[in-house]
């Protein structure tokens, strides 16, 4: 189960401006609007999302519909959250199993909409997606067993993760640079299959540290029993 008195740590870069601007969205919610609709409308739009970035191989400028499903999933996905504290109708068991359980989904949709794109090849999605979900699984059990549900990494969150494919899909509408490639093993790498290869190394690097040092902080508050039976 959830442990709903987890301290949340939120230090993305954009943490401040957000919170200003989902309680903004918030406050101006028609009364007919429920948090599980944003919740189901975040989904709907990574669905639409990943079929718009495989439409991208027939034409590159799908990427531009790709990027609006991303705003649409985070305004879905961020609000729900914000409306049910707003109106003080929080269900803590329930938001954190509906919310999370729905974020790995999202989260694959995602990947598999970058492997099915001209951007990058499918395993390189893969391997974020691999590292993501890691990462996850991580911050759940952190959640439960340290109390603490980190929702950023490095000044780094979800909203900043949905921004930087926004930005690489743009990029590549004007700058496909398929010319330009990495020979590794007989194997070949475009650049935006490289910038997707640092992002998934740097996630299972920042999983493994942040696991070494609980497993530290663990193995101090929680340390191995002694036998003392003879």
């Amino acid at each position: 189960m959830g442990n709903e008195k987890a301290e949340r740590i939120q230090t993305s870069l954009l943490n401040d401006l957000e919170k200003k601007a989902l309680t903004r969205l918030a406050a101006g919610m028609p009364s007919w609007v429920t948090s599980d609709m944003l919740t189901y409308l975040g989904v709907a739009a990574a669905v639409f999302y990943a079929i718009f970035c495989w439409l991208a191989c027939v034409n590159v400028n799908f990427f531009w519909a790709a990027a609006l499903c991303l705003v649409i999933n985070w305004y879905g996905d961020s609000l729900d959250g914000s409306l049910a504290r707003y109106r003080d109708a929080q269900r803590p068991k329930y938001g954190f199993f509906i919310d999370h359980s729905l974020d790995a989904l999202t989260t694959c949709l995602f990947c598999l909409g970058l492997g099915l794109s001209p951007l990058m090849q499918l395993s390189i999605s893969l391997f974020i997606m691999g590292g993501y979900l890691c990462m996850s699984i991580y911050t759940y059990l952190s959640t439960i067993v340290m109390g603490k549900f980190r929702l950023t990494y490095a000044s780094l969150g979800p909203t900043e993760m949905r921004l930087l494919i926004i930005a690489v899909c743009i990029l590549y509408i004007y700058l496909p640079l398929n010319d330009l490639e990495l020979e590794i093993a007989g194997i070949h790498f475009s650049i935006y299959d490289c910038i997707g290869s640092v992002v998934a190394a740097a996630l299972f690097i920042v999983y493994i540290a942040s696991l070494v040092k609980d497993l530290r902080a663990l193995a101090k508050i929680d340390p191995p029993k002694h036998n003392n039976k003879k």
